[in-house]
């Protein structure tokens, strides 16, 4: 979502630049225009004032000073004329010309560029052609630029401004409405992520009319998932069941006196028998572990304090199980794995410990640590590895198939995690796992 809201900010953000510098070129293009135009009537006007200035005199066409305004006489006025005769080779131009020169547009009309004028002047001018006393005139009227061009910048750079302005205004209006638009989506993608860490097994359905579908979809999926995964648990579960009596008669027959004369014979069918049923927890462990855990399955502090004082009262008191666990536990996958991974350790911890077994669960930034440590004889460290495989066993006076440590792996490599032995500080044997945090979908902010 966050890939959404940029591309929608970046999109606006590129139409409204378009946007807004076609509207303040167009702008200066039109008001640029319209003062060409208005100044084009006053320049005309003055090019007939400059005609009627023209009268004859002793000595032919003269042109009466008098009748010219106070700009033409000023130096620098940024008002200018100039008036040629071509047949009589007469010229007149402005005082406030100085010493400067103003060249005649090529065409009569207003010229479409800026000339050159004296100080750094920009001069808009106005070209004439008349019949005076019989003889062809060309009226130039030229009028300084620059001032209204300061003007026009200045407006443009407020424009600028104030566009820029209305773009920060509307890109916040926006992330506001975007933000609020996807709010529901946000609320979606939290209990998502809530359904992943165990804390809710459906999603609301009290969402906005677009999201009803998605939602509906979504429940249903759970819902399918959730009865298929319980019947399949129900079925492995029977299916156990049904198994072990088989088992159990199959095993009976092969301590009967009948076999006793035939020693080999019978080792063989136990050994036979053995290995049917460790492959057959095997397969059920196996069966059981595929898939993902059932939404909203979770597994807290207050379970498996209560798992401890069930394995002290199992193994008697003179064992004593010891819980450190945060206040707030609650791990965030399968509650009937988990039951399992833990009852595993802590009975086989109870086993061979002499006084104490301890159960430590550490949360941090990564992930989830924790430690099954017992008092007991430990495990030498060349040994550690070999029994993790399914029914090793270093000491038959145990009781046991040897299944436990291979079972907690599979359920600690299901969860994503890892398992090592280490020795414990209580001098025995330490169980170490480590469980990351399940991934979680990316925030929407």
């Amino acid at each position: 979502m966050n890939s959404i809201q940029a591309r929608l900010r970046v999109g606006l953000v590129a139409i409204l630049l378009v946007a807004g510098l076609v509207l303040v070129l167009g702008g200066a293009w039109l008001v640029d225009h319209a003062l060409r135009r208005y100044l084009e009537t006053g320049l005309r006007g003055e090019t007939e004032n400059l005609l009627a200035a023209l009268v004859r005199g002793p000595h032919g066409l003269q042109l009466d000073e008098g009748r010219l305004g106070s700009l033409y006489t000023r130096p620098l006025s940024g008002r200018y004329f100039l008036i040629e005769i071509p047949a009589l080779g007469i010229r007149w131009r402005s005082r406030s010309l100085w010493d400067a020169q103003l060249e005649a547009p090529p065409g009569t009309g207003l010229s479409e560029t800026l000339a050159d004028g004296p100080s750094g002047q920009r001069l808009l001018a106005y070209r004439a052609d008349y019949q005076r006393y019989g003889q062809a005139v060309q009226v130039t009227v030229a009028d300084d630029y620059n001032p209204l061009l300061t003007n026009l910048t200045r407006i443009l750079a407020f424009g600028g401004l104030l566009g820029l302005a209305t773009l920060l205004l509307v890109l916040l209006l926006q992330r506001l409405i975007v933000r609020r638009a996807l709010r529901p989506l946000e609320q979606v993608r939290e209990q998502i992520a809530q359904l992943h860490q165990g804390r809710r097994s459906t999603l609301d359905a009290s969402v906005p009319t677009e999201l009803e579908p998605l939602v509906g979809e979504m429940n249903a999926l759970l819902r399918h998932t959730e009865d298929g995964l319980k019947r399949a648990r129900h079925g492995i579960g029977n299916l156990g069941h049904a198994l072990k009596t088989p088992l159990a008669v199959l095993t009976s027959l092969a301590e009967r006196p009948e076999l006793q004369a035939l020693p080999e014979q019978r080792e063989l069918l136990r050994e036979q028998l053995g290995r049917i049923r460790q492959r057959l927890e095997r397969e059920l462990r196996r069966a059981r572990l595929a898939g993902e855990a059932l939404p909203g399955a979770h597994l807290d502090g207050a379970e498996l304090r209560e798992l401890c004082t069930l394995l002290n009262r199992l193994h008697g008191e003179h064992l004593q199980f010891e819980c450190r666990l945060p206040a707030d536990l609650r791990l965030p996958w399968d509650r009937e794995d988990l039951l399992e991974l833990f009852g595993t350790l802590l009975d086989n911890a109870g086993k061979w410990a002499d006084q104490q077994v301890r159960l430590a669960v550490a949360q941090g930034a990564e992930g989830y640590l924790i430690r099954v440590e017992d008092d007991g004889p430990g495990v030498p460290e060349a040994q550690r590895e070999t029994i993790l495989d399914r029914g090793a066993r270093l000491d038959e006076a145990v009781s046991g198939h040897g299944l436990g440590l291979g079972i907690a792996k599979d359920i600690v490599d299901s969860c994503g995690g890892t398992l090592v032995l280490e020795a414990s500080g209580l001098g025995g044997l330490a169980v170490v796992i480590r469980l990351p945090l399940p991934a979680r979908t990316p925030s929407l902010k």
